[in-house]
């Protein structure tokens, strides 16, 4: 699975975000297509090279009818949009279906934020920087760039929130302006990290319907693409940072409690039922190891691995079950990788397979032994042939 991060460290915006894919390797002429396809009159885009305190960036630009939009002004001149007629426009036209999904996710999270702002219900919200054509470029481009990465999940870090007050159509405004606040509600932020607005509605729209809540997973990093924002700022590069990858599986840790035993006046034919017993009562592993005793005596060591609070109800079975009057106790840590159970189809029947995946992204896959040993029975084949119809199933 292919995942981005976004990497906020100077806030995100929504040209700042397009740049990055671009950067990434979206190519420019498909988000012209995509322009094309929604008709939009009048709109050009660009990119060019920049560098922000040494680092090279794309930086992302929109023209309407020959004009860069002012992004510090209460307008962009481009007229006011109601939330209907940007669906509509998002709906009608000629997106693929993914970016389509993509696009009309991150204005529905606008117009409930603007709605909640304003007190009006989601669908008589009329956009006025935000529903400017340059912005409709942003949050297009933004879902094409994930589409065509073959991007599946999206991570964002603690976004800066800056501090200030910025011009809009309704006045001057305290920084974070009330919708970023209103779209970034429940996740982690960084207040007065910054002098001036870092967040814009559109970039804190992309975080919030497209950016998952949970932290980003461990991951290894194939591509990384900036995107540059407009201003020069004092105290970090205006930058939006993009890592691409893929998710590494990390082994998790616990500890267990290791009983052990060493007898050496047992009857073989008891262990079974002992074995047996310790696993039916939770035993996260019980199992028998060949030693030589003192005075050269053959024995048998018993060892049990267990959660903690099962130390002493597992030491009672082991008492009560064998001949020891003595059994020792420590206890390990251990890493585990994640790990799932589920039933795989064979041309002999269904077999439950156990699989984990290893930090470099490697399965390892087991059937269920009694599975396999009981279809090979009924079926009147190899064990082995039902053992490897199970992995190749698991596999596919």
């Amino acid at each position: 699975m292919r995942i981005a991060y976004l990497d906020t460290f100077s806030g995100i915006s929504g040209d700042m975000t397009v740049g990055a894919l671009l950067d990434l390797g979206l190519p420019l002429d498909a988000l012209r297509e995509a322009i094309t396809a929604l008709a939009l009159p009048g709109v050009e885009v660009a990119v060019e090279r920049v560098a922000r305190s040494g680092i090279a960036a794309a930086k992302f630009h929109v023209r309407v009818h020959g004009e860069h939009p002012d992004q510090g002004a209460p307008t962009h001149g481009h007229g006011h949009r109601a939330w209907g007629e940007i669906r509509d426009l998002l709906t009608k036209g000629g997106l693929a279906a993914p970016v389509k999904e993509r696009a009309l996710a991150v204005f529905a999270r606008l117009a409930e934020a603007e709605g909640r702002v304003h007190g009006v219900p989601a669908d008589a919200v009329q956009f006025h920087e935000v529903g400017a054509l340059d912005a409709i470029v942003d949050v297009v481009g933004a879902a094409l760039g994930f589409v065509h990465l073959g991007v599946e999940a999206v991570y964002a870090g603690p976004l800066p929130m800056g501090q200030g007050r910025v011009p809009s159509a309704h006045g001057p405004l305290p920084v974070p302006v009330p919708a970023v606040v209103e779209l970034l509600a429940g996740r982690p932020v960084r207040l007065e990290d910054g002098a001036a607005e870092l967040v814009t509605p559109t970039g804190a729209a992309i975080v919030a319907a497209l950016a998952r809540r949970e932290a980003a997973p461990a991951m290894r990093i194939e591509a990384v693409g900036y995107g540059a924002g407009d201003r020069v700022l004092a105290d970090r590069p205006n930058l939006l940072r993009i890592l691409l990858g893929e998710p590494v599986a990390a082994a998790g840790a616990d500890e267990v409690v290791v009983l052990e035993a060493t007898i050496d006046d047992m009857s073989p034919q008891l262990y079974e039922h002992v074995l047996e017993r310790l696993l039916a009562a939770g035993a996260r592993d019980a199992f028998l190891v060949p030693v030589v005793m003192k005075k050269s005596r053959p024995a048998i060591m018993l060892r049990v691995l267990a959660a903690p609070a099962d130390r002493d109800r597992l030491a009672g079975i082991v008492f009560a079950e064998t001949s020891t009057i003595g059994l020792r106790y420590t206890t390990w840590g251990r890493l585990v990788l994640p790990r799932e159970e589920r039933t795989v189809e064979t041309a002999y029947g269904p077999v439950r397979v156990k699989i984990a995946r290893a930090p470099d992204g490697t399965l390892n896959v087991a059937p269920e032994f009694e599975d396999c040993r009981r279809l090979a029975t009924e079926r009147g084949v190899a064990l082995k042939v039902v053992y490897q119809a199970a992995l190749a199933a698991a596999l596919r």
